[in-house]
């Protein structure tokens, strides 16, 4: 492994997908750019990973669809090896009346799966996609925008302008949309557009994954519309699977930076930031090794870098006190495991197109509803909503021929357990909880289980840094989106140090595998590297 020069014109704190993206802008505008992560390879939580002899998958993130495609195209992702293929359907809901759901394909094999249930709710269909197509615009449209910071000068007033020129352009029922979508819960809104809960299930699912709150929650209705927001291959609104598990795309992320002359290295955790007076200086490895730089780029989340890789001296106190009470919580318990068999569910038995999609279970809203406050109160949901891929089915380099693997992606599971308990100690039994729930929609599913590997919160933050496990760098809140990431004032992607940035999810436009905050704080520090040259 090469040694780290003395001296580079930024270093990036963490190797996951925004550092790489971040990277590889900053080196395009000129700058040496070396990138250290603390793991043994870069990635971040969008790694693939051996988890059984024979079988790979997804560790952690595991499907792509808000990977955004002017990322793809600027560091020419394709070239170095990425490939993207969509999935054949979005969802199947198996129901516990021994029917289903299926969602996706097209708009008239939607219409025909939902009108079982409900005429009316096959009737609303085409006006709730539109209404999420024009407000997905909207937000589409501030995915690159940096956000104006709150007192800032004569630039910051000129981004609110801008933002505020989009809303006006918007009709009167448009602007309503968009309100209802950026403060009300997804219940409520998925309540008065349909009647059965099929249909309302397979939305509200999207309000409810990563984040840790009912489906009644306000504000859940953003989390739903920031998850629609993506596609694939120029497709919106799909949802598909890397070649190679979500590692393909941070390998050919790597890839392109090294092309473009970044220095990485992994084994390399950082131990503090380097200050003098009021600026970020460098940064200091575990190892005491100190790299100089005049910009620090921290692809970590907020509670991570400033509670723990910066002296409290260094920060004024309002800050550090809103940074303890930035909230990080996405009750994600991650499992992995190898088949010998395919899942064989009892409502739609055998091999189809409802095996490569999204296999949600989680039939109604009341379920997801209870599942939260269950963790809630008793630590994790005793009857959990989890979200089954079967990957192996499209890539099967994954899995040994004839066998398979399958991501469990399961809410929720509470970071903080009741009464002092450890995540070390109820793991294993929360896994077989999981598999047991599987099982009861698909019988012989447990029996299948050749191995599993299963991330608690706690696992989560261990590995690869996420504060209490939240996949997102912090909740999807109205009080933490856009100016307020991860702080007011500090929502422009700079830190409160001289040289201090931040390009991780916990800055706009959030969580997701989207490389938009690696894409925009480049941009940013590019242009404070010019101002300064002037």
């Amino acid at each position: 492994m090469p040694t780290p020069s003395s001296r580079y014109d930024a270093v990036i704190i963490g190797g996951g997908h925004n550092g790489l993206v971040c990277a590889c802008y900053l080196a395009a505008g000129g700058l040496s750019v070396a990138v250290f992560e603390r793991r043994g390879v870069v990635g971040g939580a969008a790694v693939t990973e051996e988890f059984h002899p024979g079988f790979r998958n997804s560790t952690a993130s595991y499907t792509v669809s808000l990977l955004h495609p002017k990322v793809v195209r600027d560091l020419k992702l394709a070239q170095h090896g990425l490939a993207i293929v969509e999935r054949p359907l979005a969802n199947f809901l198996p129901l516990a009346s021994g029917d289903c759901l299926k969602v996706g394909g097209s708009l008239a094999a939607t219409q025909a799966e939902v009108a079982r249930f409900s005429t009316r709710d096959a009737a609303a269909l085409p006006e709730y996609y539109a209404m999420l197509g024009r407000v997905g615009d909207v937000l589409r449209a501030l995915l690159l925008e940096t956000p104006p910071n709150v007192g800032g000068g004569i630039a910051d007033w000129l981004r609110a302008w801008k933002v505020g020129g989009r809303l006006k352009r918007l009709t009167l029922p448009e602007r309503r949309d968009v309100l209802d979508l950026f403060t009300k819960s997804a219940g409520d809104l998925l309540d008065r557009r349909f009647e059965s809960e099929p249909i309302k299930a397979a939305f509200g699912f999207d309000a409810v994954v990563g984040n840790f709150a009912s489906p009644y929650t306000p504000g859940s209705a953003y989390v739903l519309l920031h998850h629609v927001f993506g596609e694939v291959n120029g497709k919106r609104g799909a949802w598909g699977h890397a070649m190679g598990g979500m590692g393909a795309i941070t390998q050919a992320m790597a890839r392109a930076a090294q092309a473009r002359g970044v220095a990485i290295f992994t084994d390399s955790p950082v131990a503090r930031v380097a200050i003098r007076g009021a600026y970020a200086t460098g940064i200091v490895l575990a190892d005491g090794a100190e790299i100089a730089a005049p910009r620090v780029v921290a692809n970590v989340d907020p509670k991570l870098l400033y509670l723990r890789l910066i002296e409290p001296s260094a920060l004024d106190a309002d800050f550090r006190r809103r940074i303890e009470a930035y909230r990080c919580a996405s009750a994600t318990f991650r499992m992995n495991v190898a088949l010998d068999a395919l899942p064989e569910f009892s409502c739609l038995p055998g091999d189809g197109p409802h095996l490569r999609s999204g296999i949600i279970v989680g039939p109604s809203l009341a379920y997801m509803e209870r599942a939260y406050f269950d963790a809630r109160q008793h630590g994790w949901s005793r009857e959990p909503i989890v979200e089954m891929l079967i990957p192996s089915l499209v890539d099967p380099t994954l899995a040994p021929p004839g066998k398979h693997v399958a991501s469990l992606f399961c809410q929720h599971a509470n970071p903080q357990l009741p009464g002092g308990s450890s995540w070390d100690d109820a793991k294993e039994e929360v896994s077989e909880l999981m598999l047991d729930t599987v099982d009861r929609y698909a019988p012989g599913f447990r029996a299948s289980v050749i191995a599993r590997r299963a991330l608690s919160p706690l696992d989560l933050e261990r590995e690869f840094g996420l504060t209490n496990g939240d996949i997102f760098h912090g909740q999807l809140t109205l009080d933490q989106l856009f100016s307020a990431r991860p702080v007011l004032g500090h929502g422009n992607y700079r830190g409160p140090l001289k040289g201090l940035y931040m390009c991780g999810a916990g800055t706009h436009p959030g969580g997701g595998v989207t490389g938009l905050p690696g894409h925009n704080a480049a941009r940013e520090i590019l242009r404070d590297a010019r101002r300064r040259r002037m």
